[in-house]
Order: C-alpha cells, then structure tokens, then sequence
C-alpha cells in the first residue's frame, strides 16, 4: 500500500493560498528521494528542468520551474469540465529540479536524464518543466530508456520543427532536439507527429530530411483552413502508432506571442490557450501518454503571468485529462 502521511506542518503549507507557504507545483506534496517514490506511489511526479544555455533567442527559461510553482495563481482543483476533483482521482507530487550547471550540457543533460528516469522506470508520468527546449533530448531520452528505444511515440506543439541538424555549431541546441532524438534512434520519425508549426524556419533541406525520415506535421495554415479540432483527431490518430505510448512536447511559443510574450523565440500568428488547453486535455484522456514536458516559458519576457498561468493550465489540463484516462479504464 502507498505511504502518503504528510506531517501536519508541510500539509499547512501547501493548504494555503498558492502565494504562500511551499512553492511547488500545483501545491503538491514535495519529495526528494527516490525512496520515496516507491513508498508514495504516485501516478504522475513534476520534475523541474532548469536549463537554458542552448537558445539562440532570449534567454530566462531557466528560471521557469521556479516562476510555474510560484508565480501562477491557484484557480482550485475541481475540473468544471469533467465535473471531478482532479487530485483526487491523480496521485500527483513534486519531485524537484534535475540540478544543472550553467553552461556544461554534457552534466546538465546527463542530471536531467537521471531525474526523469527516476520516475520513468518506476511506471510513474514524469512532467518535466523546462527550460529551453534542449531538454527535451535527455527527458525523452529517458522515457525511450525506461520502456524501449524506438517504441515511444511524440506529439510536438511548437511554431517550430526543431529539427535543424546544428544552429551555430551547436548539436545541442534548442533549435536540434527532435534530430537527436530520431538520430539517436530513441524516436522513429514516423512515430513523431508535429502541431502548429508557422514562420519562416526551419529551411526547405530540414523539411526534407523531415519527411525521409516519415514524419507528421501541421502547421498553422492548415489548423487555419481545417480547424483545431480536425488537426489533433488526425495527430491522436497518427500518434496511435506507436508502439508504446507517446511523449507529449509543448513549446509554448506554440501560443500566438498576444498570449505567450514571456518565451524565448515568439512568432505571431499562434494558437489560442482556449484551443490549446482542450487539445492538451483530449490528448491525454485518450493517448497513453508515458510524459509531458512544457517549454521555453522565459519568465524575465513575460506581462503579468499571462505566459506562466497559460503554460500552468497546459500542466493542469494534462492532469485532467490523464485522471479522466484513468477512470474511463476504471469504468471499463
């Protein structure tokens, strides 16, 4: 049986106004051990990635692990939608930083690998917050480590494909790590599915490699023409093929900048959060979804939380949608 007995003064702590007491996601218990996944048992834990030495924009999305625990107001946990309690029905916890060091990727990846592996390998859902987008090759990395290399599955929101071979001699850039990871062979291209895509990057040579290595992709223009909703019934479609299950990405630069001006790399002509939220919500209720991590929330850029509380309720709705996952195979 799970161990969860918070002592009465943490449980003060996290009972109060998400402006103070402990700063932690979603005000959920905080854990620092290991050990103590395997006692508490949770569904999901939050793992913080600290790291932004690899854009080549704005920097600051290091610190938005911190800016997500303790900046975004708490709207509450009943899901009016779904009409549940969402942290009744999903064990969820904090489970702290990956601690990475400014500017060395090789330890900071590998520290990051090791911390949502912690988690992975143990059948929990990591989400990861970032951090540059760079992170997301050791994160999934990590997940591909616990359930089989080539066997899992992304979903990418993002207004850019990040598949650039290298951006300034940089192999480890924010701009490279979908490359790797289908290099590396942790994804197979053809299991990769792209959403909201715009702008005027990534070149014409990168969609190349792109499609010989069989991945999806829509972009803006088409959720313009097609709609949102058609969009992501084709993407749930396309990410049903893998094997596994699916690592779930959200750049929030995939947010129109109107909504998102706190992040690295904004380009205009986005998606809406209202758009955004449900499709996050029907993705994870009717995926299997191993991870999640959000992305490129550079906190320094953004006006009055808007970018934080957006990127927050990305975090919230994935956690709707898997507490809904799991009653439906409850019910079942």
């Amino acid at each position: 049986m799970p161990k969860r007995q918070i002592p009465p003064g943490m449980q003060s702590q996290l009972d109060t106004a998400s402006y103070q007491g402990m700063a932690t996601f979603a005000q959920r218990p905080l854990l620092t051990e290991p050990e103590q996944l395997d006692e508490w048992q949770p569904d999901v834990a939050v793992v913080g990635a600290p790291w932004d030495d690899s854009t080549t924009n704005r920097p600051g999305a290091r610190f938005a692990p911190r800016a997500l625990r303790a900046l975004a107001y708490g709207p509450g946990t009943y899901h009016m939608d779904y009409g549940i309690e969402i942290f009744d029905e999903l064990e969820v916890v904090d489970f702290g930083d990956a601690i990475c060091t400014h500017g060395m990727w090789e330890p900071s990846a590998k520290a990051i690998r090791d911390r949502v592996g912690e988690v992975a390998r143990r059948g929990i859902i990591p989400l990861v917050i970032g951090g540059d987008h760079s992170i997301t090759w050791p994160s999934a990395s990590a997940v591909a480590d616990a359930v089989g290399w080539g066997e899992i599955g992304i979903i990418h929101f993002d207004a850019h494909a990040d598949t650039a071979e290298e951006i300034g001699g940089n192999y480890a850039s924010h701009g490279t790590p979908m490359r790797r990871l289908i290099e590396s062979g942790a994804v197979m291209g053809r299991h990769f599915v792209q959403v909201g895509l715009r702008g005027y990057w990534p070149p014409a040579e990168t969609f190349e490699w792109m499609a010989e290595q069989e991945m999806r992709w829509h972009t803006m223009n088409e959720i313009y023409e097609r709609g949102l909703s058609a969009v992501i019934d084709d993407a749930i479609e396309e990410a049903t093929a893998s094997p596994k299950g699916i690592y779930l990405s959200v750049d929030i630069d995939v947010l129109d900048p109107g909504f998102a001006p706190g992040t690295g790399t904004p380009e205009p002509g986005g998606i809406a959060p209202v758009d955004l939220l449900r499709a996050i919500r029907r993705i994870t209720r009717h995926v299997k979804v191993l991870a999640v991590d959000i992305v490129e929330v550079a906190p320094a850029y953004d006006w009055a939380e808007l970018t934080i509380n957006n990127a927050h309720r990305v975090g919230l709705e994935a956690i709707a949608g898997l507490a809904m996952r799991k009653l439906d195979a409850a019910r079942s």
